[in-house]
């Protein structure tokens, strides 16, 4: 839409690790005719360590095997350098191209706002915005997500990870810390190279300690591409609006997205207009819905949720066609039961519990 309303050629870039490599190179057959060309580079592969002897757990370079798990990608910090060393940095530099947007893949509210991109090009050049960093107001469904400090003279990404325990109610305070990184970055790439080359590149290593299937303890070590704000000139938070951050981590996320609450324009995801208040609604779905195949057969279709406050569903639930649901729903199946929630069904500040099962005849 972009590339065709103004004429321009701005790619779409995906930075894949070697766990989704094959399945995007897949699916990306599919728009080999669109008007946007896309590149793909794949980040780096680094060996988990074993937590009681700091050593690799891999026992050789490959995949497989005793090796499938000993592997993992570093977090996105590593797009700088993997960026660098894939040669489309160079590429996109040759080409003309100042700033790179980037977000997490799974936010489906992050899309090419000119007044930013305007903002950061109309600056004098020797005081050139390097690093902006979308941020929006803290919600209490956002309280570990990293925020903005001040820190000799540096903007910096604090995450929770790197906050003493002592701490850390003070951190997810919302009248604290009233902003949170949506991780929507714009980005100088002559100033991404400068640095890369210098390796002036500073980014706070994060230790992530995980437990393998077989019950074995290891450490991953990984970066975040928002530490990096404090190598940079002239770095900017910017609050944006809600409907900028609009992540799909989960089948809750994903229910709201797919209904009636949204609707899709031009690439851009806009809550509907019918909708009264601009607030999403708290939805929580059980374990019986967390894989994506099970969470599509339990819906017959999605909800009308334009009135909807709050649904947490748990147990083996089912919906039919066109159900409405408003204010606070809460429907609970404990273990054994069923419930299945008919067809046409207006459910307005309800609590749905035990069995009902509806049967063909």
């Amino acid at each position: 839409h972009l590339n065709k309303k103004y004429n321009a050629d701005v790619p779409l870039v995906l930075m894949n690790s070697f766990n989704t490599d094959e399945d995007t190179r897949k699916i990306l057959q599919k728009y080999t005719h669109h008007r946007v060309k896309i590149h793909t580079f794949n980040q780096s592969r680094y060996p988990r360590i074993n937590k009681e002897s700091l050593l690799p757990v891999a026992t050789s370079m490959g995949l497989t095997g005793e090796n499938s798990e000993a592997w993992y990608p570093p977090g996105h910090g590593d797009i700088y350098a993997s960026f660098c060393n894939s040669g489309l940095l160079d590429k996109l530099l040759s080409e003309g191209k100042e700033y790179i947007f980037v977000s997490n893949i799974d936010n489906l509210g992050a899309t090419v706002d000119l007044h930013i991109l305007n903002h950061l090009i109309s600056q004098p050049a020797d005081k050139r915005c390097e690093f902006v960093m979308e941020v929006t107001d803290k919600t209490r469904a956002d309280v570990k997500g990293g925020t903005l400090i001040q820190y000799e003279n540096k903007l910096r990404l604090l995450e929770i990870a790197q906050v003493p325990k002592a701490h850390v109610d003070e951190f997810k305070s919302v009248t604290k810390f009233k902003i949170f990184n949506t991780n929507n970055l714009w980005i100088s790439l002559p100033t991404i190279k400068r640095l890369h080359e210098q390796n002036a590149m500073d980014m706070e290593i994060i230790v992530n300690p995980k437990t393998l299937d077989g019950g074995l303890n290891v450490i991953q070590l990984e970066t975040a591409v928002g530490a990096a704000i404090k190598s940079f000139d002239n770095a900017l938070g910017i609050n944006v609006p809600r409907s900028r951050f609009l992540p799909v981590k989960t089948t809750s996320d994903l229910l709201l997205v797919m209904s009636n609450l949204y609707s899709l324009e031009a690439g851009s995801l806009t809550m509907s207009e019918k909708r009264e208040f601009p607030t999403t609604p708290h939805v929580k779905l059980g374990s019986s819905f967390t894989k994506v195949q099970d969470y599509l057969r339990r819906f017959e279709s999605i909800p009308d949720m334009l009135e909807l406050d709050h649904l947490t569903v748990s147990g083996d639930v089912t919906f039919g066609k066109q159900v409405t649901l408003k204010g606070t729903v809460i429907i609970i199946a404990n273990h054994g039961d069923r419930i299945d929630i008919p067809a046409g069904a207006m459910l307005e500040n309800k609590i749905v519990s035990g069995n009902l099962r509806i049967l063909d005849h």
